[in-house]
């Protein structure tokens, strides 16, 4: 189970950076395709300061890395962590899944409805 092998810590980095809506679209512009920090600056009303703090959450996340190339510093998506935060939702969708359909079956048992 993906949620045993992250750490508490770890589980609330990444739904902290993906809390924010800015940081989910940064997210997924990279995931479309690796950009720099400055080009990803331009997409939003922000300054550039306040972009790369986005990345920088994004990274402590580990849904992101970063890598200088020359004077640029690139973004790209880290897809297995992405994979990650995804495993995560579909766990906690699957927890409420069977709470709802154990809820169903005590009021089926309630109102005679055989299982």
């Amino acid at each position: 189970m993906v949620v045993d092998e992250l750490s508490a810590g770890d589980v609330d980095r990444i739904f902290h950076a993906l809390a924010d809506a800015t940081r989910r679209d940064i997210l997924r512009q990279v995931m479309i395709t690796e950009s720099s920090v400055s080009a990803l600056a331009r997409h939003y009303p922000v300054s550039l300061t306040a972009v790369q703090k986005h990345v920088a959450v994004l990274e402590e996340a580990g849904l992101v890395s970063k890598e200088r190339r020359g004077r640029e510093l690139r973004v790209r998506a880290e897809i297995t962590a992405v994979r990650r935060a995804m495993q995560l939702l579909e766990q906690y969708e699957a927890v409420w899944r069977g709470r709802v359909d154990r809820m169903s079956a005590v009021l089926d048992e309630h109102e005679g409805v055989p299982r």
